[in-house]
């Protein structure tokens, strides 16, 4: 059973920077591929960013050149990060980690889901 864990959330003013982890254990097979996603107050959950099939990144239009994925694998744990800058009130919102055996890209339709870390941006 996959458990991912978010942490790195916090408050932080307009033009600053954050970086979010998900550590990614329980996997018994290949290691998953990962991507994070984001619900803002009031609006649906949308992607972010998230790892290819075949390792490339893939980013929502909103992030690309301000956050960057990435992630390493130590010890049997998967961690995935979300290096985000130049940060807006716009992207307040709760992050999510995602994980599937499928490259599944920025679709929803992930198997398994981290509880969030709140992100907020004043």
């Amino acid at each position: 059973h996959v458990q991912l864990v978010e942490s790195g959330g916090g408050s932080v003013q307009a033009g600053g920077s954050l970086r979010l982890s998900c550590a990614a254990s329980g996997y018994s097979y290949k290691s998953p591929c990962m991507g994070w996603f984001r619900r803002a107050p009031g609006k649906e959950r949308e992607g972010v960013a998230a790892f290819d099939y075949d390792g490339t990144t893939i980013y929502a239009d909103a992030v690309k050149a301000r956050f960057t994925i990435s992630r390493e694998n130590s010890n049997g744990i998967l961690y995935l990060y979300l290096q985000m800058s130049s940060l807006t009130p716009e992207d307040t919102a709760t992050y999510y980690c995602a994980a599937d055996i499928r490259p599944l890209g920025l679709r929803q339709t992930y198997g398994y889901w981290g509880k969030g870390t709140q992100v907020t941006v004043s």
